[in-house]
């Protein structure tokens, strides 16, 4: 008797046994049943075959029907996403519905091989007068091969495709035949550095090696990645590329396409059902020679896998926080490393941890010290804020800076990583403070909006009129973004500015805008979030002016220097790009601080060297392994008491050390209550052994059903 183990998307850590269906053939691992589930039918993907099952004969139930005659997903895929749920202590389920796109989890079908004009029998004009629908189905595939889902098709395009396929006009479109790709367009001259990077990355096909390229802001990482595909494609190989926001990279979507002159795929969050299932359609069938994609996109199906790139590998972006929580990056070493691949991890700073690894050789390292051509590293400059104080963020030296470089028909980028107008809003005679009901947090005032919201669970209100306490005007504390445009605006009128956060790009289509005018000239000063930082190309900046560097340098969390320093670097390189000198200008009110003299000496390699070694000392992080418990309640202390008895029934795991638990930094977020307990070990095996106990007794304990728990395995943020 054959036993289907499924996965269905159920809270449960665990696969459910199924007989076969009644009729047609035997559902293969990999395809898609639809199962009896309580009062439910979901859609579950057959994850294995078994002999035998642990309920009794009696107590097993027939899958209701096969919804797939081949595998969706190999046994490449079907093994990282087993591995996946292991690893990160998820429900199997779960897991598998984070990696198939929505219309396939309801059950529907894949779509159709695009239709193509099979290049026989008459033109279109020929069919005009005895079938003019024929010949304008005809004359739009003339354009290109077209999907079932386009919009474009005409009613009943069906039935008329039917027709002409039955005189051999049109056909679907074949799945390239290997090698497919061998049109790329030459490059620019590759320096020595990038030519050795490349030759070792090309010596790595064929198998698995994982790869760290270390190279300087503007050195040219991204040519290094194109040469890499291109001999990849040439081999009639796939390339996955993993970026951390692909909102935000448009130059590296269009530099792949134009450069290797083959189909690009583009998989994200911010794609429509129907575009998403296209894209991941286009991968599994292998008519995407590239797969560009956010975090998610690990789990793209790949006809031909050749190449992993995982870009600005350091980027928290790259972390899944919400349902299944994994980071993109790890699993993707892990993909190539189950595919027999090589994987590339880019950055001009990288991750400790991948350092690291590169540091005791799990890692290949590459390097890129320097710019191609006549581009010079830009000079950075620390202004002193207590001797040059600062005036709705702006001090005296920056403006002069500005003033400077905006004469000599330069463009500015000014960073601060704080949206809205102000962080706070204040009673100057009572000290009110706009606070928001649902969290342990301030308002934001927002004042082109005229409301006040909160960043941290999205709540939004009016502005009051006046102190609610005492009656007296509000003021507002601080900078954010639309303060500091409106300061530009007065210091610097008739010059085109420019604001890129959240607030300013929620329109579709108004970053790539933005982008356009500053590239073009159009734009002159650039004010800009973390956004900015990621992965851009602005040949025109000659000076970049960060506007508070104070804040992550007394941040609570271990990591809170390394994401500083990443962000400065990050910020500061995109200064100076093109044949023009590049100057940077960061305020501070902490000049002498330790990690600023590190980057301003010795760059982002002596940050790093210096704080490896204090992570060792301190036996954080890549020197141990983490994992947090978290926990919610909708009432104050019950979180704090669940995991309090969570500790208890755990007792003291073999070689791991349990801190807390203590109340959340933010304790109440969203209008739940929070604490966690924090897991520590010096091996990944204790640690999991440990989460395994925990997710045996958690069930069993008093408050488990007035509580929300989850487990984080190596937390980014221990907040």
């Amino acid at each position: 008797m054959t036993i289907l183990r499924v996965a269905v998307d159920a809270p449960l850590d665990t696969l459910f046994d199924y007989l076969p269906p009644a009729t047609g053939p035997l559902p293969p691992p990999g395809a898609r049943v639809r199962v009896p589930f309580g009062r439910r039918r979901p859609v579950g993907l057959v994850i294995e075959h078994a002999d035998a099952s642990e309920l009794a004969a009696e107590r097993l139930r027939p899958a209701l029907e096969s919804l797939d005659e081949e595998p969706l997903l190999d046994g490449g895929l079907l093994r990282l996403l087993a591995w996946t749920a292991r690893y990160y202590h998820e429900a199997p389920g779960q897991v598998v519905a984070a990696a198939l796109p929505a219309p396939l989890r309801q059950g529907k079908p894949l779509p159709e091989p695009p239709l193509r004009v099979s290049g026989k029998g008459p033109p279109p004009e020929s069919l005009a007068r005895r079938a003019p629908r024929q010949a304008a189905l005809l004359e739009l595939l003339a354009q290109g091969p077209r999907r079932s889902d386009d919009p474009g098709l005409p009613a009943g395009w069906r039935a008329i495709a039917a027709r002409l396929a039955g005189r051999g006009l049109v056909e679907v479109e074949p799945e390239p035949a290997a090698p497919a790709w061998d049109a790329a367009l030459p490059g620019p001259r590759l320096t020595s550095a990038q030519q050795a990077a490349v030759a070792g990355i090309l010596g790595d096909l064929g198998g698995f090696a994982a790869r760290l390229l270390f190279g300087i802001t503007g050195s040219g990482k991204t040519e290094v990645y194109l040469a890499a595909a291109a001999e990849c494609l040439r081999r009639g190989q796939q390339v996955l590329v993993l970026v951390p926001e692909i909102g935000l990279t448009p130059q590296l979507v269009e530099r792949f396409s134009t450069r290797l002159a083959a189909p690009v795929a583009v998989l994200h969050s911010g794609l429509g059902a129907a575009g998403r299932l296209a894209a991941w359609t286009d991968a599994r069938a292998g008519r995407a020679a590239v797969v560009i994609g956010t975090r998610s996109a690990v789990f793209a199906p790949l006809a031909r896998p050749g190449l992993v790139i995982i870009d600005e590998e350091h980027d928290p972006s790259l972390r899944q926080h919400e349902g299944v929580r994994y980071s993109g990056r790890d699993l993707a070493v892990m993909r190539a490393s189950l595919a027999g691949v090589p994987v590339l991890l880019g950055s001009a700073t990288p991750s400790l941890e991948t350092l690291a690894h590169a540091r005791q050789g799990r890692y290949r390292l590459d390097r890129l010290p320097e710019r191609p051509g006549t581009a010079r590293h830009p000079t950075v400059t620390l202004v002193d804020l207590r001797r040059h104080p600062a005036t709705e963020g702006l001090s005296g030296p920056l403006l002069r800076a500005m003033g400077g470089h905006l004469e000599r028909d330069g463009q500015v980028l000014l960073f601060l990583n704080r949206r809205g107008f102000a962080p706070a809003l204040f009673c100057s005679s009572c000290g009110w403070v706009a606070q928001c009901r649902h969290c342990d947090a301030r308002y934001t005032w927002h004042r082109r909006a005229g409301r006040l919201r909160c960043h941290h669970c999205g709540h939004d209100t009016g502005l009051p009129a006046a102190c609610p306490e005492c009656g007296a005007d509000l003021r507002p504390a601080g900078e954010g973004t639309e303060r500091l445009e409106e300061a530009l605006a007065r210091h610097f009128p008739g010059v085109a500015i420019a604001r890129i956060d959240r607030d300013s790009t929620r329109r579709r289509g108004a970053v790539d805008q933005i982008l356009d005018d500053v590239r073009d000239g159009r734009t002159r000063i650039l004010v800009g979030t973390q956004m900015m930082a990621k992965g851009h190309d602005f040949p025109g900046v000659t000076l970049v002016g960060v506007i508070n560097a104070d804040q992550g340098l007394f941040g609570t969390d271990f990591r809170a220097g390394e994401r500083l320093a990443q962000t400065l670097v990050q910020v500061a390189g995109r200064a100076g790009r093109a044949d023009r000198p590049g100057e940077v200008l960061v305020q501070t009110s902490y000049p002498e601080h330790p990690l600023l003299q590190r980057l301003l000496a010795g760059g982002y390699e002596a940050f790093a060297e210096a704080a490896l070694e204090e992570r060792e000392t301190a036996g954080w992080p890549p020197y141990s392994h983490l994992a947090l418990l978290r926990a919610e309640a909708a009432r104050p202390g019950l979180a704090f008491e669940f995991l309090q008895q969570l500790r208890q029934a755990l007792g003291r795991p073999a070689d791991v050390t349990v801190l807390g638990p203590a109340p959340a930094p933010m304790e109440k977020r969203g209008g739940r209550w929070r604490a966690q307990l924090l897991l520590q070990a010096a091996r990944r095996p204790a640690l999991h052994a440990a989460l395994d106990h925990c997710a045996g007794v958690a069930s069993e304990l008093p408050l488990a059903r007035k509580v929300r728990w989850f487990t984080e395995v190596d937390p980014q943020d221990l907040f």
